[in-house]
C-alpha cells in the first residue's frame, strides 16, 4: 500500500483546495498547534481545526491521525500536561461529530526540530506511544511515520462498475467540439 500525502493548506482562504485533497483521501493527518493561543483559536467556535476535521469526517474520511504538532513552544517546552489537555479537547469534538477517539492515533510532534516524525523523541520522555484498537487487528507506535503505516487500506469495490469522480471541467474556446 502506496501512501501520497496531499497537503491541504490550514488558511480559510483555502478551504477549498482543503476540500479538493480530502475528497479523494483514505486517511485524514490533522495537525493541531500546541501553542498556547494557537490551539484556542484552531479549536474555537469557527476554528480551522473543527472546520477541517468535521469536512474531513463529512467527505467520507474514516481514518484520522492527529499530530500535536509545535511541542518545542510549549511553556514549558514539550509539556506533557499541553498535550493531555489538547488530546482531551479534541477528543471531545471528533466523537461529536463521528470519530471514535480510540481509532485515532494522538501523536506529539514538532516539525521544526523533527521530533517524534521520524523516530521517537528524547525530548518527550513522558510519551509512551499511542495506540488504536479497530476491527481489522489494534495498531500501536510512537511516531507519526508509524501512525502513517498503520493506515489501513480501504477495500475497493473492484467488481462494480468503473467509478470516474470528475475534479473540474473546462471549457476552452476553439478546442473540441
Amino acid at each position: 500500500y502506496y501512501v501520497t500525502i496531499i497537503d491541504a493548506p490550514g488558511h480559510r482562504d483555502f478551504i477549498k483546495n482543503m476540500i479538493t485533497g480530502t475528497s479523494q483521501a483514505d486517511c485524514a493527518v490533522l495537525i493541531v498547534a500546541a501553542g498556547v493561543g494557537e490551539f484556542e483559536a484552531g479549536i474555537s467556535k469557527n476554528g480551522q481545526t473543527r472546520e477541517h476535521a468535521l469536512l474531513a469526517y463529512t467527505l467520507g474520511v474514516k481514518q484520522l491521525i492527529v499530530g500535536v504538532n509545535k511541542m518545542d513552544s510549549t511553556e514549558p517546552p514539550y509539556s506533557q500536561k499541553r498535550y493531555e489537555e489538547i488530546v482531551k479537547e479534541v477528543s471531545t469534538y471528533i466523537k461529536k461529530i463521528g470519530y471514535n477517539p480510540d481509532t485515532v492515533a494522538f501523536v506529539p510532534i514538532s516539525g521544526w526540530n523533527g521530533d517524534n516524525m521520524l523516530e521517537p523523541s528524547a525530548n518527550m520522555p513522558w510519551f509512551k506511544g499511542w495506540k488504536v484498537t479497530r476491527k481489522d487487528g489494534n495498531a500501536s507506535g510512537t511516531t507519526l511515520l508509524e501512525a502513517l503505516d498503520c493506515t489501513l487500506p480501504p477495500t475497493r469495490p473492484t467488481d462494480k462498475p468503473l467509478r470516474l469522480p470528475l475534479q473540474d471541467v473546462y471549457k476552452i474556446g476553439g478546442i473540441g467540439t
